[in-house]
């Protein structure tokens, strides 16, 4: 059992701009060669929190603590070349005057030349960059720019990298792989991680734990796997990838869709939810001249749609769909070449082990849908 404590430790965080709170109330952890993901759109303070740990920002209440140590609480309040953590950013911040080796070394002044020698070439043969000390940042590509940022970051060997959108400048054939290369390094030097991004896809290839941010907040904490598959709300299903919503309104704890009912417990009568299905769990069947679906080809309750537009991805084709009970639009992906023509009348079915069933915001819970006598309260949805 690890008895250590965290390597870096925020305690609820608070930071005020203007009297409006950026952060608010964040609390996280993160342990030696542990890669923690800061997941939100942009404005949800994720890279002030960043900031904060590095120590060039300041909160205005709560604390930071590296291995149990405060650095930053009320008066206290160390500057970041106290703290043993490693910086990272999005243009790399290389010194254009300093030879590559000269960069990777910076943070090495209070060794010896034989030390700092050894330690520069070390990273450079690990991030492949082998005989490049001579070289100019000038001189080389993004992806080598990038890979030399890393080598200098991790140089000082620091307790806790902190990275804010590191690979956001690499182009996409590069960015995974210089992603998977830098994961390596990382969980070799044993180095805790905070990696801040927008997308979705980086955390999920890099994140051990991915802290979801929405306004100031962390609202949702765990395993991509986890997030991905338990997501809290409609919002956080929609930020891993495409939803579609399918709207429905409470009877008995039932809601009636066109696919047939789902059992909504816990929520009044006249309740709206949303139920949320993503496009690569929808199954797609031809007509066949009227009489609907094969059905040992589908399951479920089938509710017939008419293709609006179909379009090769790549990997997979997406069909868009007007359901014909109410025309509404839903879409469909699947792998490979399916390019129905626009008309095409076909029968959809949904996964429903892949459902998520939300109330909308506001909607009030039943705490005992039963009256003492066992008969079933009835009772009308009211906002919050």
């Amino acid at each position: 059992m690890n008895t250590s404590p965290p390597r870096l430790e925020l305690k609820e965080i608070r930071r005020v701009f203007d009297g409006q709170a950026v952060v608010d109330g964040l609390s996280l952890a993160l342990e030696a060669g542990q890669v923690t993901c800061l997941l939100g759109p942009s404005g949800c303070g994720k890279s002030t929190t960043l900031r904060i740990a590095a120590g060039v920002d300041r909160q205005t209440s709560g604390q930071v603590l590296i291995d149990g140590v405060v650095v930053s609480d009320g008066p206290l309040h160390r500057p970041p070349e106290q703290r043993a953590i490693g910086l990272m950013f999005q243009d790399f911040a290389l010194f254009p005057h300093l030879s590559v080796g000269d960069n990777v070394a910076f943070g090495l002044m209070r060794q010896s030349r034989s030390a700092k020698a050894a330690r520069v070439d070390e990273l450079l043969a690990r991030v492949d960059l082998k005989g490049f000390a001579p070289k100019y940042p000038h001189q080389l590509s993004g992806g080598e720019q990038q890979r030399v940022a890393l080598a200098r970051a991790l140089a000082p060997r620091p307790r806790v990298l902190l990275m804010d959108e590191p690979f956001s400048g690499l182009d996409n054939r590069l960015r995974d792989g210089i992603r998977d290369e830098t994961l390596a390094l990382l969980k070799e030097e044993g180095t805790a991680v905070l990696l801040v991004t927008h997308e979705p896809d980086e955390a999920m290839r890099m994140a051990d734990q991915i802290a979801l941010m929405r306004e100031g907040r962390i609202v949702q904490f765990g395993a991509p796997y986890n997030l991905y598959n338990a997501p809290l709300d409609r919002e956080a299903a929609a930020f891993f990838s495409d939803i579609n919503i399918i709207h429905g309104v409470v009877r008995n704890a039932l809601t009636e869709t066109p696919f047939g009912q789902f059992l909504t417990p816990g929520l009044v009568n006249g309740a709206d939810v949303e139920i949320v299905i993503r496009p690569q769990h929808l199954k797609m069947d031809f007509d066949r001249d009227g009489r609907g679906p094969n059905p040992t080809a589908s399951d479920g309750v089938p509710a017939r749609a008419v293709v609006a537009r179909a379009r090769f991805m790549g990997a997979e084709s997406l069909v868009e769909f007007v359901m014909d009970h109410d025309k509404s639009g839903i879409n469909a992906t699947v792998p490979g070449v399916f390019l129905p023509k626009p008309g095409t009348p076909l029968w959809l079915t949904i996964r429903r082990d892949r459902c998520f069933v939300f109330a909308c915001r506001n909607q009030r819970r039943v705490a005992n849908p039963y009256e003492a006598d066992g008969t079933r309260r009835v009772e009308t949805a009211v906002a919050e």
